[in-house]
């Protein structure tokens, strides 16, 4: 009985042995293949969408000889006139312009992704609505049954 014992205790230390070289030899082979992926100065390109002018898509980068893919994603509701990549805080929206039929508001540029161009400052225009908001004074719905 003993010497069962002892020989389930040298495989059971045989195995743990393997496997912690095993878990070593995989931890070595991910920061190899980070340390040789590390580049100081990436510069990514548009994100480029798989189908249309929206949705799920992908962005390159390049570094020195190296290149990188990137996930990304064009919302639906994007600029084309600033493109995606560059985050305005916007104003409220100016009175509708009677000549042009078009109302205003400009932004000043808050973030620049992935090294993008973008301009300091834009304007934007969008047509003025055709009918005017008017705020209910009453909450229907809302009230006591009696």
């Amino acid at each position: 009985m003993r010497s069962v014992l002892s020989l389930a205790v040298v495989l059971l230390l045989a195995f743990l042995i393997v496997a912690a070289e095993a878990g070593k030899n995989r931890r070595e082979k991910g920061k190899a293949s980070k340390a040789a992926s590390d580049c100081a100065e990436w510069r990514y390109g548009n994100c480029v969408a798989n189908n249309g002018d929206c949705g799920p898509g992908v962005r390159e980068g390049t570094c020195n000889d190296q290149t990188r893919k990137l996930k990304c994603k064009i919302p639906c509701n994007w600029k084309k006139d600033f493109g995606a990549d560059c985050k305005y805080s916007f104003g409220s929206w100016g009175q509708c312009d009677a000549a042009t039929g078009q109302k205003a508001r400009s932004g000043t540029l808050v973030k620049a992704l992935y090294n993008a161009e973008c301009k300091q400052s834009i304007t934007v225009s969008k047509p003025c609505s055709l009918k005017t908001k008017t705020k209910n004074k009453g909450k229907k719905g809302k009230g006591k049954a009696n």
